[in-house]
C-alpha cells in the first residue's frame, strides 16, 4: 500500500469515474484501476463496486476513504510545512475565509506581516462557508481557516478571537435610524436583507430570532455582509449584520448602524487542524491578525 495507492483511490471514491480520475491526473484509466486492485488484493476486501454510471466505495471503502483522505491532509500539510522550515522566510501561509474577511479583519495584519517577512507568499482562498473552510482543512488544502465559531467539527480546532455585537444597518432617512438601540418590537415590520443560507452567521442569527418568537419578513437575499449592508445604505431594506471591526455605531453618510443589544454576539476566530502542528510562519500570521484585532500589538 503506497500513498499514491491510497491518492487515487480517495480521488475515485470523490469522482465516481475512473475516467475522469484518469484524466485529472494524467495517467491511463487501466493505471488508476491498478492502484484501485492493489489495495484491495492486501486488504482482501472490495473497495469500488461498479454502477451504471461510474463506480461508488463499498461499505469497506468507505472505511477507508474518510482514514485516508485524513491521513493524506495531514501529510501533505506536514510536507509542506517541512517545506517552509528549510525555505526559512520565503515559506507559504494558506488561509480560507470568506469573500470580505481579509479586508474587515486582516488588513492591518496582513501589511505588518508583509512587512515583517517580504518574501513569505499569502495565500487565501474563498469559501463561502464554514463547512468549506472545515473540508479544505481537512484536505490539507489551507493552514488556516477564518471562521464563524461555534459548533465543534470533528478533526478541526477552533480559536475565538473576537466577538461582534449585532446591529441593524438601515438608511440614514429611515425611522428606525434615530434610535439609539432596536427594540424586538421595531424588527417586526422590518425588509429583512436575509444572509447566506448556508452560512454560520444566519444559523445563529436564525436561531437566536426564534428564542425570542419574532419572524422577519424577508424581501431581499445576499451571498455576504457587505452587499447586505451595501443594500441597505441604498435604502432597500434593512439588514440584521455583525458589527465589524472599524465600524461606529453612527455609520457614515446614508448609512446607520443601529445596536440589537437583545442578540447576543457573534464569535469569531481562527481553526486549524492542529496547533501545536502549524508551522512558525502560519502561527505567526495568525497571532498577528489577533493582535492587530484585540489592541495587543
Amino acid at each position: 500500500m503506497t500513498l499514491d495507492d491510497l491518492r487515487v483511490f480517495v480521488a475515485a471514491c470523490e469522482s465516481g469515474n475512473l475516467s475522469a480520475v484518469a484524466r485529472d491526473l494524467s495517467r491511463t484509466q487501466s493505471a488508476v484501476s491498478q492502484h484501485v486492485k492493489r489495495l484491495e488484493a492486501e486488504l482482501g476486501l472490495p473497495l469500488l463496486e461498479r454502477r451504471p454510471r461510474g463506480v461508488a466505495p463499498t461499505q469497506a471503502g468507505r472505511i477507508l476513504q474518510q482514514a485516508a483522505a485524513q491521513g493524506i491532509g495531514h501529510i501533505e500539510l506536514a510536507l509542506r510545512q517541512l517545506r517552509d522550515l528549510r525555505e526559512g522566510d520565503g515559506g507559504t501561509v494558506r488561509i480560507t475565509t470568506g469573500a470580505t474577511t481579509v479586508r474587515h479583519f486582516m488588513s492591518d495584519a496582513v501589511v505588518r506581516f508583509r512587512r515583517a517577512h517580504p518574501h513569505v507568499k499569502l495565500e487565501f482562498r474563498t469559501e463561502n462557508s464554514s463547512r468549506g473552510c472545515f473540508n479544505a482543512l481537512a484536505a490539507g488544502e489551507s493552514d488556516l481557516a477564518w471562521i464563524t465559531t461555534g459548533t465543534p467539527a470533528r478533526g478541526i480546532e477552533q480559536r475565538p478571537v473576537i466577538e461582534l455585537p449585532w446591529v441593524l444597518a438601515v438608511h440614514a432617512d429611515d425611522p428606525l435610524a434615530h434610535k439609539s438601540s432596536i427594540e424586538v418590537a421595531d424588527l417586526v415590520e422590518i425588509r429583512h436583507i436575509q444572509l447566506p443560507t448556508n452560512s454560520r452567521s444566519r444559523h445563529h442569527l436564525d436561531v437566536q430570532l426564534a428564542g425570542l418568537d419574532i419572524t422577519l419578513a424577508s424581501t431581499t437575499s445576499v451571498t455576504d455582509w457587505d452587499t447586505a449592508i451595501l443594500l441597505a445604505e441604498l435604502g432597500l431594506g434593512h439588514a440584521v449584520v455583525p458589527a465589524l471591526p472599524g465600524w461606529t455605531t453612527s455609520g457614515q453618510g446614508a448609512l446607520r448602524f443601529v445596536p440589537l443589544p437583545m442578540l447576543p454576539p457573534l464569535a469569531a476566530g481562527w481553526a486549524v487542524r492542529q496547533w501545536d502542528a502549524l508551522g512558525p510562519l502560519a502561527q505567526e500570521f495568525a497571532g498577528t491578525v489577533v493582535d492587530s484585532l484585540t489592541g495587543t500589538a
